[in-house]
């Protein structure tokens, strides 16, 4: 017997945004405190449902300027969540994005309309449905992208110390990083510009800023931690 969409079960499809914030020599997540059923007053990730017209990228990028007030930020797709009882309200397929932010363009008033908070990747509070499970897969995701790609300066202000970038690494891979090792992989990076300034809010030596040449670094494309 022939069969049409429209006799086929209907599933909604959904997007999830992890968002990855560096602050103060930390990797955070923000998370929203839910004002709404199901699942009131607990911690989730921003997510909403995709419209019957709208791209999945769209909506993931609707979902976080929605939150943030923040466009054209670095975002990828980690993966697609589907098992059948996953939401316990109802058959919900949900597609997950990672972003990075920079905690200083945001808009602090969406922020706090949406009651979210940042929470440090190993400080997580209890979440809804599977969520950790996909902070968890984007934090698996990150750490295997980082390697390879200069994904992580888009966490990081424009001027920045080696000691800052030290940090942000060891956050991702929760694990400290010997100096000496992190140093010499850095120094064979041209495209790592050393400036003549220097962030003195640390200590009384300093620490010189750096500054990442996207031009340079795309005459080679070579990286690798």
């Amino acid at each position: 017997m022939d069969r049409t969409y429209k006799d086929i079960q209907q599933i909604t499809l959904a997007v999830d945004c992890i968002i990855f914030g560096f602050n103060d020599n930390r990797l955070e997540v923000l998370l929203v405190h839910r004002g709404f059923e199901p699942e009131k007053d607990r911690w989730s990730l921003m997510g909403g449902f995709v419209g019957n017209h709208e791209d999945l990228d769209d909506a993931a990028n609707r979902v976080l300027k929605d939150l943030s007030g923040l466009e054209d930020v670095y975002m990828e797709q980690v993966r697609t969540f589907g098992q059948a009882h996953r939401d316990p309200y109802e058959r919900v397929v949900s597609t997950t994005y990672s972003a990075l932010i920079l905690k200083k363009k945001y808009n602090e008033e969406l922020i706090e309309e949406f009651r979210a908070k940042w929470f440090p990747i190993d400080e997580l509070p209890d979440l809804i449905f599977d969520h950790k499970e996909m902070v968890e897969s984007a934090i698996r995701r990150l750490q295997r992208r980082v390697r390879t790609f200069p994904i992580v300066f888009n966490l990081l202000p424009e001027k920045f110390t080696l000691p800052q970038l030290q940090k942000l690494y060891e956050g991702i891979f929760q694990e400290e990083m010997d100096k000496r090792n992190f140093r010499k992989k850095l120094a064979t990076m041209d495209f790592l510009i050393k400036l003549n300034e220097k962030d003195m809010s640390e200590s009384k030596k300093g620490a010189f800023l750096y500054r990442f040449d996207e031009k340079k670094y795309n005459k080679t494309k070579n990286f690798t931690i």
